[in-house]
């Protein structure tokens, strides 16, 4: 790969976390909801079953199978971070 074929393919790289970015904070307002209904239900911040639902789909979802571990680990990584902040605006109230 060139030095131009690299500045190109950051160039693309960039565009994509540029649409990751706005699809994550979408992602977390719709958490925020979520951390208000389970601090109006009492329900736990953690839900196993849930994330293992949705890692599983993840893992269904992806079509190149050389990164099924990296992205399915993505996930579980998003899904960490989101109770973390469902945890501080439990806290918070």
């Amino acid at each position: 790969m060139s030095v131009k074929d690299l500045e190109l393919t950051r160039k693309e790289i960039d565009q994509v976390d540029q649409q990751l970015v706005a699809l994550l904070e979408k992602r977390m307002q719709l958490v925020n909801d979520v951390a208000a209904y389970k601090k109006a239900t009492g329900k736990p911040i953690l839900d196993t079953s849930r994330e293992e639902i949705v890692l599983n789909k993840v893992a269904s979802r992806v079509q190149n199978e050389a990164f099924e571990e990296t992205l399915v680990n993505t996930f579980a990584d998003i899904m960490k971070n989101s109770r973390n902040y469902q945890a501080k605006q439990l806290a918070d109230d």
